[in-house]
């Protein structure tokens, strides 16, 4: 145990409002000179300094600081119950920077299926830890261990941790804990709450929620790990434009709305899924069946089980890229988050640098399909899955029994 336990910084004050006022009106002044009521798009580099080193306002140069940067950081922040926020140019630039802000030589200890750019920023400082209902960390930690990194739900088999366990194990030891929140957004799950030190999100999803902006945002409550991030986020300079950060706070405003909905719509696939013969098992933490359940229903606002869910189809790969390829709604691709929906096969796509055995290792199968539920109608999202199970798994082995006998005769 460390000599001199992690302090746990200062809470932020507890918002007045309601989520859904909050990310309406939070970072968004009306302009005080035209009383626009939605805020102009602020595109100088540079902004005019009435003397030596005395800027006509607070901003002096666009990579340091911007407006429509700083309003939508103030919103983030203000739906993740933190104290500040910082956006980057991109989900992996958030994470880069963040295990940059870390000593030389600093120890990683991390859920073993995370993102697989996550991985591949880690693999050579980190170690893995499986995820269930208890995670233990305490056989990995060594002296040189500074941060502990949880998806919750884990990518691509969305399996949760009990972040409130892990930071009690973690502080302990003086260690840091960062929660990747990107697959259930602000609205349903909020990390800092349960003792995580940073929170960090590829805005690129639910938050912005329409497939047309890379960015990610990190918030927390420590003023020294403000200076420490912002320092960097300044030096090296991997920010979003004005535009992204005004298009990216534009969809925040309605993110409540678009997880509520996908939510409805996950929960309507999910059992469909898991009540066909062609499906091996559905992974999806809105459903009783869930081994982590009991934690969606502590952690998750409401209980509810987000957007994203996977599930392992009969047929081998095979069987998962037909599926993939005769869906009509679902659109082969990769993300997540968006209005629309999007199905992949992480083995070939999002995971595919990951070594065949370490992923299987974890549960990312060949057979295993993960899904992104937009905010369509939930049964014509039903209706499309079925059909494409059918012809990918049953019209398949017809197809099959064709070419081998010659005469359709089994």
């Amino acid at each position: 145990m460390a000599d001199h336990p992690i302090e746990t910084p200062p809470r932020a004050p507890s918002p007045v409002h309601r989520f859904g006022t909050l990310a309406v009106h939070a970072g968004s002044p009306h302009d005080p000179t035209t009383g626009a009521v939605i805020e102009p798009i602020s595109l100088s580099t540079t902004f005019a300094q009435t003397a030596v080193g005395k800027p006509v306002g607070q901003y002096e140069y666009s990579r340091s600081s911007n407006p429509n940067r700083e309003n939508f950081e103030k919103a983030v922040a203000a739906l993740e119950h933190a104290k500040h926020a910082l956006a980057f140019a991109s989900g992996s630039a958030t994470t880069a920077i963040i295990l940059q802000s870390l000593a030389a030589g600093s120890h990683v200890i991390s859920v073993s299926d995370v993102y697989g750019g996550t991985h591949r920023k880690g693999a050579r400082c980190q170690s893995y830890v499986y995820a269930r209902d208890r995670v233990d960390i305490s056989e990995h930690i060594t002296p040189e261990t500074k941060l502990v990194w949880i998806e919750t739900p884990s990518n691509p088999t969305l399996r949760l941790v009990d972040i409130r366990a892990v930071a009690s194990q973690a502080h302990e030891h003086g260690i840091m804990v960062v929660v990747d929140n990107t697959f259930l957004s602000p609205y349903i799950q909020n990390p800092l709450d349960h003792g995580a030190d940073i929170v960090v999100h590829s805005v690129t999803k639910y938050i912005n929620g329409h497939s047309d902006v890379v960015m990610g945002v990190a918030a927390f409550n420590s003023d020294a790990m403000k200076e420490r991030l912002g320092f960097l986020q300044n030096a090296i300079g991997a920010i979003p434009s004005a535009f992204d950060s005004w298009l990216a706070h534009r969809g925040l405003k309605t993110m409540h709305l678009r997880v509520r909905e996908a939510t409805t719509n996950a929960t309507a696939v999910a059992k469909a899924l898991e009540g066909s013969p062609h499906v091996i098992a559905v992974n999806y933490p809105g459903l009783g069946s869930h081994p982590h359940r009991a934690i969606a229903l502590r952690q998750h606002r409401n209980g509810m089980g987000g957007g994203m869910l996977s599930f392992r189809i009969k047929g081998g790969h095979a069987a998962a890229e037909r599926f993939c390829q005769t869906t009509s709604l679902f659109t082969l691709a990769e993300s997540l988050g968006g209005i629309e929906s999007l199905i992949e096969v992480p083995s070939s796509m999002t995971h595919a640098g990951i070594p065949k055995e370490q992923r299987e290792a974890v549960g990312v199968f060949d057979d295993l399909v993960r899904v992104s539920c937009g905010i369509e109608d939930a049964e014509d999202l039903k209706a499309d899955v079925l059909q494409a199970l059918e012809k990918a798994v049953v019209a398949s082995k017809i197809t099959n029994r064709f070419a081998i006998n010659g005469n359709g005769h089994a």
